[in-house]
């Protein structure tokens, strides 16, 4: 079976290239046809024949099939379903922001973390996605929206948000983020990319030493041992404590934060309590709050809170002087708002 190009980083691609005698040139030419270019069928420009032929017999340029596309009507949200070439399915979102987009990359089919909060926790882990699969969901949203939205082909922001704990397929986002950053590749800034976890210890682990600078974000959602115990069901295992203080060992660059995300549900962790807890908890660090409103899905027995209550909590971190946001949902009439990724569903 042929490797996918897709699976390859630039120092990947230089060391095939120089293991089989090849022109070095290759390199960047192929990087710039197949990132910056986006081009989709295999590049014969400034290429020698048995270069040509080398990767035409080595490599497969395919990416995953766009099977399903749903607009938001409300919002010009995009929520894609690839399927893969095993036939399992993922889905991914452009969200669109100032005539820019940001896209929610999936990095598993199905997730092995059971939230409860997560529409995707109740699909399973099936299996990790390739980093071929991972770049190929950016790729082929930029070609469609060249195609159906020309002239706003700008995704600006890569979220690891989609389907799948980032963290417990280390390696493949990780090269990802490699492929994204290449000045030679896709070029997206670093302070561009985030990577989000529910508190995957052995990623957590790793991320300083291997992880190429990029965001991160923690799934906090309550202060509280035995609530983040049903939301979170690997806080059993990897506890908050010992979470954060991974966390607070990752060096950060000037004017970076970790960006807390906290799920708020009609009264369950949406109380004054809560929200003091959760600030002095977050005090004192280099912390910033995404507060999201709980967004239903079929079966979830969560409901979102008031308006009233949502500016409430948000008032009392204020109080701790946390740097705190309110996410609106985008897509939700979709269902591609934050935990509601389904692609069995």
């Amino acid at each position: 079976m042929k490797q996918s190009f897709y699976d390859l980083n630039y120092s990947d691609l230089e060391a095939v290239i120089n293991q089989n005698n090849l022109n070095p040139s290759v390199a960047a030419i192929l990087f710039n046809w197949h990132y910056k270019k986006k081009e989709s069928i295999q590049c014969r420009d400034n290429i020698s024949k048995s270069s040509l032929d080398f990767f035409e017999h080595q490599f497969d340029f395919s990416l995953p099939e766009i099977d399903l596309v749903h607009e938001s009507s409300k919002d010009r949200t995009v929520k894609f379903l690839f399927k893969l070439k095993d036939n399992h399915k993922v889905e991914t979102v452009l969200i669109p922001f100032n005539n820019k987009y940001s896209i929610c990359l999936s990095s598993q089919v199905g997730c092995a973390m059971n939230c409860s909060f997560c529409f995707t926790g109740e699909q399973g882990l099936k299996r990790n996605l390739t980093t071929s699969e991972i770049v190929g969901q950016f790729l082929q949203a930029w070609r469609w929206l060249a195609s159906n939205r020309p002239g706003e082909e700008r995704i600006l922001n890569i979220v690891f948000m989609g389907q799948g704990e980032p963290l417990h397929n280390f390696d493949a986002v990780k090269k990802a983020c490699e492929i994204f950053l290449s000045q030679r590749g896709t070029s997206i800034g670093v302070q561009k990319i985030t990577i989000s976890t529910a508190g995957y210890i052995p990623g957590l682990k790793r991320w300083s030493q291997e992880t190429p600078g990029v965001n991160l974000a923690l799934s906090l959602h309550s202060p509280f041992t035995e609530k983040r115990n049903e939301l979170i069901p690997i806080n059993k295992k990897y506890p908050l404590d010992e979470v954060l203080s991974y966390i607070d060992q990752i060096p950060l660059q000037k004017k970076q934060f970790i960006t807390y995300e906290y799920i708020l549900i009609k009264g369950f962790n949406d109380s004054p309590d809560d929200a003091k807890k959760l600030g002095a908890l977050l005090a004192g660090k280099r912390a910033y709050i995404n507060l999201i409103p709980f967004n239903p899905f079929p079966g979830s027995r969560y409901e979102s809170p008031d308006l009233d209550e949502v500016e409430n909590f948000k008032a009392v971190l204020d109080e701790f002087r946390i740097p705190t946001l309110i996410r609106g949902a985008k897509g939700d009439d979709v269902l591609a708002a934050c935990g509601q990724l389904n692609s069995k569903n």
